[in-house]
């Protein structure tokens, strides 16, 4: 199987071509360097239909044969992980060895989803009568995938999906969808036809699927602004949605911290990915009495950073993904210039493609854009506090609530301080943790439903009550 070329569609088991092509840049270069299949209206039809018919059979295979399926999907991932790590980094942009993490991790979540139990639940079991809720499929689903982590979230809806009997139609971002691909071409001859279909397209494509008739189910992940829109579309005929969003993720570091120790946590709890992380930490609040050792170590951390072409060994941060996200960071740059902001910038970025520098915003005004909207970019604004429950006001004071943290030597009061935070995660001194056994769910606007888990696994069934007597007298 070959990575550098021939990227085409999964549908109904078999790789199709399609008529028009997307460019597909990398972002290091800002030039293209492959195209991927832009699918039709006919191509989504045929996705659909390859879905429903192999919906009726796979429904009914076997719990432990899907669990088979799912961890031999997970070793065939693991047994290319270096072709899809060098793939990745062209497309997405992260230096090679994260994005083998990332591989890795797709295969990780695919192998222990399929260790989840769903159970029935007995709501009553009596002399007379038991009371079953089984927990049933619901029929075919629509994924589709941001180009953060176009891997690993892939994982996330895949696996889920396909254990608790439905099947799948997955539409990888246009900005990343080789990886995703050549992820369908390797599951090819482990799923039986129809079980899972992967579709490539412009942005045209995303419309058309969440409106399409023949879904039960829309799982995306991606902005609270086209979340809103995939709602809206999906209310129509009533699909089910899960939601994972934006956030404007708040960290609080309270002042009996040791400096040294957790500033480079804090950073890498920032920037990662280049800050390409919904529960990133993109506003950061440290106490008054340790704010400038805390800024000062921070600034030093960018400029020691080493930022460039992912493929290059040593570079630990890439470019910024697309040059729209790229031109939506620099319009947040040059607002915070025109205000007269502080700005700390990091190491010297290369000219070519779309780098930014890890820059730090010394404490900037609340109402500033830079504070108020979620840069998805390199940009940490860092804000002083005195007061503890003034800084946790401040802190939910957002219409999102994806994820928080808060740092203290005093674990009591950050227990205390993680209870009042209005998000669905919060790490006490420790950042961007997640497990395929703990779910993952937005608060506010920041989503809807569950991922991951068994809150996860009951977001793809319906709930199905069954009442049994204990006799069958009632009608003999």
């Amino acid at each position: 199987m070959r990575f550098d070329s021939d990227y085409k569609m999964l549908i109904d088991g078999k790789l199709v071509a399609a008529s028009d092509d997307i460019e597909v840049i990398n972002p290091a270069l800002g030039t293209s360097f492959a195209t991927c299949p832009r699918a039709t209206k006919d191509d989504l039809e045929l996705a659909v239909s390859a879905a429903t018919r192999a919906f009726r059979t796979w429904k009914n295979v076997p719990l432990d044969e899907r669990r088979i399926a799912l961890k031999k999907a997970a070793a065939a991932i693991m047994e290319n992980a270096d072709a899809f790590a060098s793939l990745f980094t062209k497309e997405q942009g992260r230096p090679t060895a994260l994005a083998k993490e990332e591989v890795m991790g797709a295969a990780y979540w695919l192998s222990s989803t399929a260790d989840l139990e769903l159970p029935v639940d007995v709501t009553e079991d009596t002399d007379q009568r038991r009371i079953e809720v089984h927990h049933v499929p619901l029929g075919v689903v629509c994924a589709i995938v941001p180009w953060n982590f176009p891997m690993l979230l892939a994982s996330w809806k895949i696996a889920p999906a396909l254990l608790t009997g439905n099947t799948i139609v997955l539409k990888p971002s246009p900005y990343t969808p080789l990886c995703t691909l050549k992820l369908g071409e390797l599951l090819q001859e482990v799923f039986p036809p129809g079980v899972i279909n992967i579709i490539s397209g412009g942005d045209e494509l995303g419309p058309w699927m969440t409106a399409h008739k023949g879904f039960s189910k829309i799982s995306f992940t991606g902005s609270t602004a086209t979340g809103k829109r995939v709602m809206e579309s999906a209310a129509h005929d009533l699909k089910k949605v899960t939601l994972e969003l934006g956030g404007n993720d708040a960290a609080i570091v309270l002042p009996d911290v040791d400096v040294d120790k957790v500033a480079e946590q804090l950073f890498a709890g920032a920037f990662s990915n280049t800050a390409q992380i919904c529960v990133a930490t993109k506003r950061l609040y440290v106490h008054e009495d340790i704010y400038d050792a805390v800024r000062d170590r921070m600034h030093e951390i960018a400029k020691s950073a080493r930022v460039g072409d992912g493929s290059d060994q040593g570079n630990t941060y890439g470019p910024v993904q697309n040059k729209a996200q790229y031109e939506r960071v620099l319009d947040l740059l040059e607002d915070a210039r025109k205000n007269g902001l502080q700005l700390l910038y990091g190491s010297d970025v290369p000219e070519q493609g779309y780098f930014i520098p890890l820059t730090i915003v010394d404490n900037p005004p609340e109402q500033s854009r830079v504070v108020q909207e979620e840069a998805f970019g390199p940009i940490l604004p860092m804000m002083k506090f005195s007061d503890l429950d003034e800084v946790i006001d401040r802190a939910n004071d957002t219409d999102y609530g994806l994820a928080g943290a808060v740092w203290s030597a005093d674990l009591e009061k950050a227990k205390q301080v993680a209870a009042s935070m209005e998000t669905g995660t919060v790490w006490i001194n420790q950042n961007l943790q997640s497990t395929p056994f703990t779910p993952i769910t937005g608060h506010k606007q920041s989503g809807v439903g569950s991922e991951n888990g068994v809150y996860g696994l009951r977001e793809f069934t319906q709930a199905k009550a069954i009442y049994i007597p204990k006799s069958a007298a009632s009608v003999s």
